[in-house]
């Protein structure tokens, strides 16, 4: 199960790289939430770079995605050093794909921060203001009622909004190691080493569905293509904790 959940959520888990072609740059904590979508094909292919095609998983609560969208609220950053660094707040789309060789990646197609942050580590963020709500409730009967809110608005004119209700399951806490390209840097990428614990509310795939309320809205240039009204929502994990190292490659 943890060996799913974690396909689900990292889009590309890949094989250990030796660790001398690495270089530990970052690390970062936080909670996070990822909505996993079976859109067209067509239009996800066309925001890859040559080489890259989509390669949706075939089993798993992610069975059929091509299009993660991960909203991010960091809690703590840091570099090597301990030195803090500025949290922010991160939406991305992640496509799991493979590249000419085969090798099983993600590839960072797009998303939003905040315009001091902008264009992101990918070079694929645009601006926009986000505002997040996130509340937990403890009923009488023992069980955590989970609600999120998410507001975003760019600046070319794109805009989310997410609405999400749902009964906290058993965490299942896993470690694992994944690889995301940037869209328009293909030769750029990072290698994640994370731990997590994380909990899939909704799975078509296999069933799964403690979510009492859902919405998403979707507009604007980037993302009007992709979430048209055809979009299919696959899956739904809520990950309340997740602590990462990111690696580049050393030169």
């Amino acid at each position: 199960m943890r060996i799913m959940l974690t396909a689900l959520l990292v889009l590309a888990a890949c094989p250990a790289i030796a660790q001398n072609k690495q270089k530990a740059s970052t690390t970062d904590v936080s909670p996070r939430t990822v909505r996993a979508f079976k859109v067209s094909d067509a239009a996800v292919q066309k925001l890859l770079p040559a080489g890259f095609q989509v390669n949706s998983p075939t089993a798993g609560p992610s069975k059929g995605v091509n299009i993660n969208v991960a909203l991010i609220d960091y809690l703590m950053m840091q570099d090597m050093e301990g030195k803090p660094l500025p949290p922010y707040t991160t939406i991305a789309l992640n496509v799991p794909s493979k590249n000419t060789a085969g090798e099983a990646v993600g590839v960072v197609v797009g998303g939003f921060v905040a315009k001091a942050e902008a264009p992101g580590p990918y070079s694929v963020y645009e601006v926009a203001n986000t505002s997040v709500d996130r509340r937990s409730h403890k009923d009488a009967e023992g069980k955590s009622i989970i609600d999120e809110t998410w507001d975003i608005t760019g600046d070319d004119g794109n805009t989310l909004q997410v609405e999400l209700q749902f009964t906290r399951g058993v965490l299942a806490r896993g470690m694992a190691e994944a690889k995301l390209h940037s869209a328009v840097k293909p030769d750029f990428y990072r290698i994640y080493k994370f731990e997590q614990a994380a909990d899939v509310v909704r799975s078509t795939a296999t069933g799964i569905d403690r979510v009492s309320k859902f919405s998403f809205k979707a507009s604007g240039p980037k993302l009007a293509p992709l979430f048209d009204g055809s979009q299919q929502l696959i899956a739904i994990t809520s990950v309340p904790f997740y602590s990462r190292t990111i690696y580049l490659p050393a030169i």
